[in-house]
């Protein structure tokens, strides 16, 4: 749905040493707050705006996700989260960031069947994999054959073709999944799955990933639905730091192959993905339930550097919507393995605690989703190193859907951040024997 971005408001901006006036048009979104068009404010004043980690810089227009952090709302095209999470399915939302709109029964039908006939990689990947030791972690291998996809699947590198486009990104949907699985299979030693056509997008993930040839792997119909609303509670997130970088490599015209590439690169980096592997982290250094008061209380003095990893986020100040949801699953999960883990034990005391406690209530550090994906992850057997790869294999769609966007907009321009020259001025040379 198109919106009007164009506003009649402007704000006005003053330089108190000459008195100069500047006046900047703003622009408004269907919901969210303004922001002021500052693309004029070099050319008006010689001046340039200053803004490390963007926090402050709207990049691009998006019509794709929403996210209210002070109300604790997140909307993928208007609708809620929750909703989706609850009646939907991932290939569905994969539709709807992709097209807009969600999808018909023929269309919702035609979109599954394409993804599942394209999950098979090309063999000589296989080959690929063996130039890796067995001890590389699984987000480096992914870094690595992610972005060789596109020395095998050259009939879909024209990012000006609507059409390969299209197939670029129902490969990488499709494709990815079959390479995380690879890895962590790789990683074991084992034997790699082939794909079924017969699953659904997530128990095909999950037969990849633990079913071997010796005996036949029962898909547990719990651990299916967690998987599938871990994939749709992770698919995108506005313009988060993988996100934003999918989009910079977009913006000079490298193939979408290569994008992906990066955004899974940046999603490696233990501030952004490895949230939810930091809370397993966190659970092994507290050790046993009878740590916990000692830790919460670590957790309390600011002079301690303990984090208590899981709780609150960065974005949302209320209430992580994701996290009621997955909280619900976790609990079913952990229900339906009977599973006996001191970290899971751990993991629920803490929870009781952060759910009745005046500290984390006042702070409003609730359990996040990073907190029982990580549980959830845990308990079906990942080990942590796999963790950001979950996290990549879902946010493969966002990611898509953002480039797809990106290259469709008439203004997208590469990008180009400015910066605040701090370094010497000019300075003659000296020669050596002088300096």
């Amino acid at each position: 749905m198109a919106t009007d971005t164009n506003s009649k408001k402007t704000i006005t901006i003053t330089d108190d040493e000459t008195g100069d006036s500047f006046a900047l048009s703003t622009m408004k979104g269907s919901i969210g707050p303004d922001v002021i068009d500052i693309r004029d404010l070099y050319g008006k004043s010689g001046m340039f705006t200053f803004d490390p980690g963007y926090g402050a810089t709207g990049s691009c227009l998006s019509g794709l996700t929403y996210i209210d952090g002070d109300k604790g709302v997140l909307l993928h095209r208007g609708y809620a989260i929750e909703e989706l999470a609850e009646k939907s399915d991932f290939l569905e939302v994969a539709y709807l960031l992709l097209q807009g709109e969600l999808p018909d029964a023929s269309q919702k039908e035609e979109f599954d069947t394409a993804i599942t006939r394209h999950t098979m990689v090309n063999e000589q990947l296989s080959i690929f994999f063996r130039g890796f030791r067995r001890d590389a972690h699984p987000m480096a291998i992914m870094c690595g054959v992610v972005g060789a996809l596109s020395a095998f699947y050259h009939d879909s590198t024209d990012i000006h073709d609507p059409q390969q486009r299209m197939i670029a990104s129902r490969r990488l949907i499709a494709k990815i999944p079959t390479l995380a699985a690879m890895a962590y299979k790789y990683s074991l030693g084992q034997p790699f799955n082939h794909p079924r056509n017969s699953l659904t997008y997530a128990e095909n993930f999950l037969h990849m990933c633990f079913a071997v040839p010796s005996e036949d792997y029962q898909i547990n119909p719990t651990l299916a639905d967690a998987m599938d609303k871990i994939f749709i509670l992770h698919a995108d997130h506005e313009q988060n730091a993988s996100t934003s970088t999918v989009r910079l490599a977009g913006s000079s015209g490298a193939n979408p192959f290569a994008c992906i590439a990066a955004g899974i690169a940046s999603l490696w980096g233990p501030a952004h993905g490895g949230a939810n592997e930091a809370v397993l982290n966190m659970l092994t250094e507290i050790g046993h339930k009878d740590n916990i008061a000692e830790y919460v209380a670590k957790a309390r003095n600011k002079d301690d550097p303990f984090r208590l990893f899981g709780f609150g986020h960065r974005v949302y100040k209320n209430f992580d919507p994701r996290a009621k949801v997955m909280r619900e699953s976790c609990h079913d999960v952990l229900a339906s393995l009977g599973v006996s883990d001191p970290l899971l034990d751990i993991a629920m005391e803490l929870e009781k605690i952060a759910l009745r406690d005046q500290y984390f209530i006042d702070k409003k550090l609730y359990p996040n989703v990073d907190f029982y994906s990580g549980i959830i992850l845990k308990a079906m057997g990942f080990p942590t190193s796999m963790f950001t790869v979950l996290f990549a294999v879902a946010r493969t769609v966002g990611w898509v859907a953002q480039w797809n966007e990106m290259i469709k907009d008439p203004a997208q321009r590469i990008g180009r951040p400015r910066q605040l020259y701090t370094g010497p001025t000019l300075r003659g040379y000296m020669a050596m024997d002088k300096r």
